[in-house]
C-alpha cells in the first residue's frame, strides 16, 4: 500500500461527519473553533515544549496526596519504596501517554477520531463509549476533589463549615468554571497551564521545605519496608491516572508539526507528569507518617488544614484549586471530541456541556449520597486503567504497523463516515481489532478485584499483585498482532 499523503477536508460535505461543517479554517485565535476534523499542515504551528506544562497541569491533584498517604498506611509502604512506586508509575504511565500522543502529530486529529483508523468507523463507537464513560467518572472525581478544596479554604478563611446547600453551590461554580475554560481550547489552557506550573511549583516548594522543617523524619526512615506484591500494586494504583490520558494524548499533540520529535513529545510528556507525580506521592507519603488518618479522611482535602498551617495551607489549596479545575477543562476539552466522535451533532464547545452536567450530577451523588469518597476513588481507578488498557494495547499495535509501513492517516478517510471511507473495512469494523479489544477486556475484569466485585480469576498472580491493567495491554497487543493485518480501502 502506497503512503497517503494528508487531504483537505471533503468540501461538498456528502460523505463526511455534519461537524465538519462547523469548521473554522482560522483555530489560532483566543478561542478555538476547530473540533474533530484533522488539523492541516499550515496551521500546525505547535511546539514540543508546550507538553511539558501541559502534563505539569494534568497532575497538579492534591488526590496524590491522598494517594501517597495510601501507599502508606495500606500497602504498608516505606519511604524509600513510595519513591520507587511514584518513580515507576510516572515511566510507566506517562511514557505510554508520550508514545501514543506521537500519533496526534502524525494524523493532526484526537485520539478519539484516529482510533476509527484501528477500529473503523463503527467499530469505533463501542471502545469510544466505554472511554466517555469513563472520562465521566474521573471528572466526577475531580470536581468533587475541587469542591472539597474551595469548602476547606472557605473554612480555613472563614470559618464557614460544609453543609447540603454549599456543596451544590460550590461544585456548581467549579464545573462552570471548568466548562469555561475548556470550552475556550488549546491555547486558553496553554496559557493557564503556564501559569498554574509556576505558581504551583512555587507553593509546592514552601510545603516541602515546611515538612522538611517539622516532620520527624527519624518516625520517616524507620518505619519498615513492605512486601513486593503491594509495592507492585501500588504502582498500578499510582498510574491508572496516567494511563487514563493515554487516548487522549494525540489531542494535545495534533497541532505539532510533522517534523517534531517523537522522542521530544515522550521526554515532555514523561518529564512533565513526573516533576509532580513523584514528590507528590512523596509529600503524601511522609504526611501519612505524621498523620496515619490523613488516607482515611471523610473527603481528600480538608486534612492539609491540620497538617500545615492556614497562611501555607490556603495559598496551597488556591493553587490546587486552578490546578484541579484545569485537570478537568484538559479532560472535558478531549471529551469533546470524543463526544464529537460518537456522532453528537454540535460544536465542540457544546459537545463539553455533555459532560459539565453529568460531572454536576455524579459529584452531587459521591458528596451528598456516597459513604467513603477514598473507597470509591481507589475503585474507580483500578476499573478505569482495565477499561482503558485494552485500548492502549489496540491502538498501540496498529500505530506500530503504521510506522513500519509507513502509512499516515488519511485525513478525508477519518471524517467519512459512509461505506465509501478508507476505514469502512467490513461494515464500518475491523473485526481484528474489535476482537483483541473485547477480549481483553473481559479478561481484564476477570482479573480485577475491588470493592465492587472480584473477578474469576482475581485470585491468581495477575489478581492478586494487582497486574490487570498490564495484563489487558499485553493481550489486546498479542491478539491485535498476531490476527492478520486489516487492510485498508484503496483510494
Amino acid at each position: 500500500m502506497a503512503p497517503t499523503t494528508d487531504n483537505a477536508v471533503r468540501s461538498d460535505g456528502a460523505l463526511v461527519d455534519d461537524v465538519s461543517t462547523t469548521a473554522v479554517a482560522d483555530s489560532e485565535g483566543a478561542i478555538e473553533t476547530r473540533g474533530i476534523e484533522p488539523v492541516p499542515d499550515h496551521e500546525r504551528h505547535g511546539r514540543v515544549r508546550e507538553l511539558f506544562p501541559t502534563w505539569v497541569a494534568a497532575n497538579i491533584s492534591v488526590l496524590l496526596l491522598t494517594m501517597g498517604a495510601a501507599l502508606v498506611v495500606f500497602n504498608k509502604l516505606n519511604f524509600w519504596q513510595v519513591l520507587i512506586v511514584a518513580g515507576c508509575a510516572a515511566v510507566a504511565s506517562f511514557g505510554m501517554v508520550g508514545v501514543l500522543s506521537v500519533s496526534g502529530k502524525w494524523g493532526g486529529a484526537p485520539g478519539a477520531m484516529l482510533s476509527r483508523a484501528t477500529f473503523g468507523v463503527r467499530g469505533n463507537l463501542f471502545p469510544g463509549a466505554i472511554l466517555w464513560v469513563a472520562r465521566f467518572g474521573w471528572e466526577t472525581i475531580n470536581a468533587v476533589t475541587g469542591a472539597y478544596a474551595v469548602l476547606t479554604v472557605l473554612d480555613l478563611l472563614f470559618g464557614i463549615k460544609s453543609n447540603s446547600v454549599l456543596i451544590v453551590i460550590t461544585l456548581f461554580v467549579f464545573v462552570a468554571c471548568t466548562f469555561l475554560v475548556s470550552g475556550m481550547g488549546r491555547k486558553a489552557l496553554n496559557v493557564c497551564n503556564k501559569w498554574s506550573t509556576y505558581l504551583f511549583g512555587v507553593f509546592s516548594v514552601l510545603v516541602l521545605g515546611y515538612l522538611v522543617v517539622h516532620i520527624k523524619w527519624h518516625d520517616v526512615f524507620s518505619k519498615p519496608a513492605g512486601s513486593t506484591a503491594m509495592m507492585i500494586a501500588g504502582i498500578g494504583t499510582i498510574a491508572a491516572g496516567g494511563i487514563s490520558w493515554v487516548p487522549t494524548g494525540p489531542d494535545f499533540a495534533r497541532y505539532l508539526p510533522h517534523s517534531a520529535s517523537g522522542k521530544k513529545i515522550v521526554g515532555a510528556t514523561v518529564s512533565g507528569a513526573g516533576v509532580v507525580m513523584v514528590p507528590m506521592v512523596l509529600m503524601g507519603a511522609v504526611m501519612a507518617v505524621a498523620a496515619p488518618g490523613l488516607a482515611e479522611a471523610p473527603d481528600p482535602v480538608s486534612f492539609l488544614g491540620d497538617i500545615l498551617p492556614t497562611w501555607l495551607a490556603v495559598p496551597y489549596l488556591v493553587t490546587a484549586i486552578v490546578g484541579m479545575l484545569l485537570i478537568n477543562s484538559l479532560s472535558m476539552y478531549s471529551a469533546g471530541f470524543t463526544a464529537q466522535t460518537m456522532g453528537v451533532k454540535l460544536p465542540r464547545a457544546m459537545a463539553v456541556s455533555i459532560n459539565a452536567a453529568i460531572s454536576l450530577v455524579g459529584g452531587l451523588m459521591l458528596m451528598l449520597v456516597a459513604k467513603s469518597f477514598l473507597s470509591s476513588f481507589i475503585t474507580f481507578l483500578i476499573l478505569l486503567a482495565v477499561s482503558f488498557s485494552a485500548w492502549i494495547g489496540v491502538y498501540a499495535v496498529d500505530m506500530a504497523r503504521r510506522r513500519v509501513r509507513a502509512v499516515r492517516y488519511d485525513a478525508e478517510g477519518l471524517m467519512d463516515t459512509s461505506p465509501s471511507s478508507r476505514y469502512w473495512y467490513q461494515g464500518g469494523f475491523c473485526w481484528q481489532a474489535m476482537t483483541a479489544w473485547a477480549v481483553a477486556l473481559i479478561a481484564g475484569l476477570c482479573f480485577t478485584q475491588c470493592a465492587w466485585f472480584s473477578g474469576p480469576l482475581s485470585g491468581t498472580f495477575v489478581g492478586k499483585y494487582g497486574l490487570g491493567w498490564a495484563a489487558t495491554i499485553a493481550i489486546s497487543a498479542l491478539l491485535m498482532a498476531v490476527l492478520p493485518t486489516p487492510r485498508e480501502r484503496e483510494k
